[in-house]
């Protein structure tokens, strides 16, 4: 049986999904300075139109044109991510009513709503910091972050258990995962802050060569100093090179990775979520593939980051899955089910006279 909050906890993850998309598109469109100040545009808590407004404009921001598409690209953003943070604030305090409850999750919203307050400190200094690849890469898995902590949040609060017992290898492998997942995805944002997703525009090589002259102490210079501004990205073609090189090796090992844990998925019976994983990351490799075959065509690019979000949500769900601390399982004791620890069984045993429940 669902648990208070979970239907709004979903809301809040769907909302949290169209964010990021929305985020993806403000970046890709160069968007991210369209409004020169925080949290308003010029001031104003909407991008200026009016005579006065757009004077009151040039007057306080003579280096930044109001440009009104850009602008509210960037404050259609910050309205979605500001509705998200109120509902999150609304979820945390709605488990916290409810903390006494058997089950009931307080310390992941409440983490939750830590994680937001973060986010509106990195959307601040996305922009008075003029987009400094640091911050707006922080920013990005800020954002995926909000999203898979929303949807574990919601499968906990669902009410459903993982209805099979997993070996410990499979625990590994999904972390192991979820681990090459993440860090692709940083690799991906690192790429996006620093204009580096067409340095290479050829496939399987780049500039026709298989290993090109790349400068990777520059492309990946974490301790660069900060400003005046990044927007077109300030570093130089073997850089920015080496930073696409660095995301297409990223590509190989996820793959590599996520089709061993397929196969393990496969092994204890879990086939529908090993299909699942090979969806999202087929979807991924293509949509990637499309943006060096086509030259980033904004659809495409926009799409990469929802395949990515997707399958980042299929790796919490396995992770769920692989992890939660209690299985249920069919008994010959009164009433015929019962949750057990999962730390006391080992391997594919069972309880004596229990069985594993399987859909």
């Amino acid at each position: 049986m669902a648990k208070p909050g979970f239907r709004l906890a979903l809301f809040a993850t769907l909302l949290a999904l169209i964010v990021v998309l929305l985020g993806a598109y403000t970046r890709l469109t160069h968007a991210g300075l369209g409004c020169p100040d925080w949290p308003g545009c010029y001031g104003f808590i909407g991008v200026p139109n009016s005579e006065a407004q757009l004077a009151h404009a040039e007057l306080h921001f003579p280096d930044t044109p109001v440009e009104a598409d850009k602008g509210w690209s960037e404050m259609i953003h910050r309205y979605f991510a500001g509705t998200l943070g109120l509902l999150i604030g609304v979820l945390a305090a709605r488990c916290w009513s409810h903390r006494r409850d058997p089950g009931q999750p307080v310390k992941l919203p409440l983490f939750l709503l830590a994680v937001v307050f973060a986010q509106a400190a990195f959307g601040m200094w996305t922009v008075t910091l003029k987009l400094w690849p640091q911050v707006v890469t922080g920013h990005l898995l800020g954002g995926f972050a909000t999203l898979s902590l929303l949807f574990l949040l919601t499968l906990r609060l669902s009410g459903v258990l993982p209805a099979l017992i997993v070996p410990k290898r499979l625990q590994y492998w999904a972390t192991a995962g979820l681990v090459v997942v993440i860090g692709q995805i940083a690799l991906g944002g690192w790429v996006s802050s620093n204009y580096a997703a067409v340095a290479c525009i050829d496939l399987p090589t780049c500039h026709g060569q298989w290993w090109p002259a790349a400068d990777f102490a520059n492309g990946f210079h974490l301790t660069q100093h900060i400003g005046p501004n990044y927007l077109g990205g300030q570093l130089d073609s073997e850089a920015r090179t080496a930073i696409h090189l660095t995301h297409r090796l990223g590509a190989v090992i996820v793959t590599l990775a996520l089709l061993g844990l397929a196969w393990q998925l496969r092994a204890v019976g879990m086939t529908r979520l090993a299909g699942l994983l090979l969806i999202a990351l087929a979807a991924q490799i293509g949509l990637g593939l499309s943006n060096v075959y086509f030259h980033l065509p904004l659809p495409v690019a926009v799409a990469h980051n929802a395949g990515g979000a997707g399958l980042l949500l299929t790796l919490v769900l396995v992770n769920y899955h692989a992890r939660t601390s209690l299985v249920r399982v069919r008994s010959q004791r009164p009433f015929g089910w019962r949750f057990i620890p999962r730390k006391q069984i080992s391997g594919l045993t069972t309880l004596k006279g229990e069985m594993p429940w399987r859909p």
